[in-house]
């Protein structure tokens, strides 16, 4: 199942830098082993925003609860989430 996921971060400025600096790491960390996998299958970055659109490929919507939840910067989250599913068009043999 494939899933468009728009990440808006909001981190409270009373978060203390180091604590920032380390979650970013974690993040970073995370994110890298779901793409490695394949879970986390696109991510894009949102120009002069903290904002990422990105592509789950998932095999539940409790999987991709999961994954999202465990991010650790889940907690200064937004999300807006979306299934997708093939275009009749597509030209991608990957895509579905």
């Amino acid at each position: 199942m494939l899933f468009k996921v728009e990440m808006t971060i909001a981190i409270p400025d009373s978060l203390p830098a180091e604590r920032v600096t380390e979650i970013k790491a974690q993040e970073k960390a995370y994110a890298q082993q779901l793409q490695r996998s394949g879970k986390w299958r696109h991510v894009w970055r949102v120009a002069g925003q903290f904002k990422n659109v990105s592509i789950f490929d998932v095999e539940s919507h409790d999987e991709l609860h999961e994954l999202l939840t465990g991010l650790p910067l889940y907690p200064y989250m937004t999300l807006a989430i979306e299934p997708l599913c093939r275009h009749p068009s597509s030209i991608r043999d990957d895509d579905s």
